[in-house]
């Protein structure tokens, strides 16, 4: 007897009774798979594909500009309207300083002063002389006195008696003399003693007639003309005195003192620095064809230290700096403006630029290669129902910038509208919706 484990054909019956009651529920699924298969194949591929992405943005309509404005600043620094180094006109020895750096002055004040001691010494002996000079000068005004002129007839009253009497000698030795009595020598003595006597005479009767004219014109204007001359020396030691002090020649605050007491100091040698404290101006290079649209007179902004002022021109130099090929334009801050001098100062114009274009937000622009921008532009929808819009791109040229936005044209037409906002999410032809 044979057993089933060693019975092929049993086996092989006995598996396909077990397989048909385990698979047989699954004969009408795959029949039906077999039934729907050709036609989910036979579908369009767009009814499988996901649907297309609408990507919402902000848009700008375009207006066109005929012009803008470029912000141009320039720099320069604040001065002050008048500052001056101040020093004696004449050498000395500075013996006080009177002010100390940071001092106010007003006009007027003394500053330092020189030793004046031989000054005051010239002083004192020169008014000496002018008392002197003027007493003299009194005296010749009024004439001489009664007792002069009556002294002076009775010299001349002398002075003829011995005249008279060496005349009578004279002729008594001349008789003498031809008698041979006497030598020549004795009788040219007499002679010449009576001589003498004549001249004293003629002397003494011309001082008594020019007593008796009284004083001449001329000896009275010589006499004055000397008390004149001798005041004209008083003048300038007293100039000289007043120039052995330093006076503040306007209002304002001292910068630097420069020499302590003292230093022999030369004529002209500073001693101070002294700066108007009030009056404050900008000194600010401006090339010249910028220069050529500022009036003086004309409100200026300036800019300093963060703070903003309107200042006055004042004056624009006539010579261009060597330096910097600028013309300088002086510009009057208001009072109230008090800047530290020296500081750096910003004059704000405003330069006309005659160029048709267009405002775009910053965030429109687009990086393109080499430097080069675009900007995406709305088109038509492709059907009058469709909800988005596909993207264009136009290439511009920025002229000019302005905190957030930017000047620029291109291919781009007035109304078209401008994506302004998620521009690096966008390609050319993408789908977008306006969120306006």
């Amino acid at each position: 007897m044979v057993s089933p484990a060693s019975d092929p054909v049993a086996n092989f019956r006995s598996i396909a009774k077990r397989f048909d009651r385990r698979w047989f529920w699954l004969l009408p699924l795959l029949a039906g798979a077999v039934l729907i298969a050709p036609k989910i194949i036979s579908k369009p591929a767009a009814e499988t594909s996901a649907p297309v992405e609408v990507l919402p943005v902000q848009t700008q309509i375009l207006d066109p500009a005929s012009e803008y404005q470029v912000e141009r600043t320039y720099t320069g620094e604040i001065t002050a309207r008048r500052s001056s180094e101040l020093g004696f006109e004449q050498a000395g020895t500075l013996v006080k300083v009177l002010v100390e750096e940071g001092d106010t002055v007003a006009a007027g004040d003394p500053i330092a002063r020189l030793d004046t001691r031989s000054l005051q010494t010239q002083r004192q002996q020169l008014e000496a002389q002018r008392r002197q000079a003027l007493a003299r000068a009194q005296e010749l005004q009024r004439g001489p006195r009664q007792e002069d002129i009556a002294a002076a007839a009775a010299a001349v009253q002398d002075l003829q008696a011995q005249v008279d009497l060496a005349r009578l000698q004279q002729q008594r030795r001349e008789n003498l003399y031809a008698q041979g009595a006497i030598s020549q020598e004795e009788r040219d003595e007499k002679a010449f003693n009576a001589s003498a006597l004549e001249n004293r005479l003629s002397q003494a009767q011309s001082q008594l007639d020019e007593l008796k004219a009284g004083t001449r014109v001329e000896q009275v204007n010589a006499q004055d003309a000397e008390v004149d001359q001798i005041d004209a020396s008083l003048s300038s030691v007293d100039v000289s005195l007043s120039k052995s002090t330093i006076y503040a020649p306007f209002d304002g605050r001292v910068s630097q003192r420069l020499i302590d007491e003292g230093t022999v100091v030369g004529a002209g040698q500073a001693v101070v620095r002294l700066v108007e404290g009030e009056a404050l101006e900008a000194r600010i290079g401006v090339p010249a064809n910028q220069a050529d649209a500022i009036a003086p007179g004309s409100p200026q902004t300036v800019e300093v230290n963060g703070q903003f002022f309107s200042a006055t021109v004042t004056a624009l130099l006539p010579e261009l700096d060597e330096t910097s090929q600028t013309v300088t334009v002086v510009l009057a801050l208001p009072a109230e403006a008090q800047p530290t001098i020296g500081a750096t100062a910003r004059l704000i114009l405003q330069d006309q630029q005659s160029e048709t274009g267009y405002w775009l937000p910053t965030t429109a622009l687009v990086a393109g290669d080499r430097g080069l921008w675009s900007a995406y532009v709305l088109t038509e929808p492709e059907e009058p129902a469709a909800d988005g819009h596909r993207v264009a791109r136009r290439e511009v040229e920025v002229l000019y910038t302005e905190g957030d936005r930017a000047f620029v044209r291109g291919l781009l037409q007035p109304g078209e509208e401008v994506v302004t906002s998620g521009t690096h999410r966008i390609v050319p032809g993408q789908l977008v919706q306006n969120q306006n």
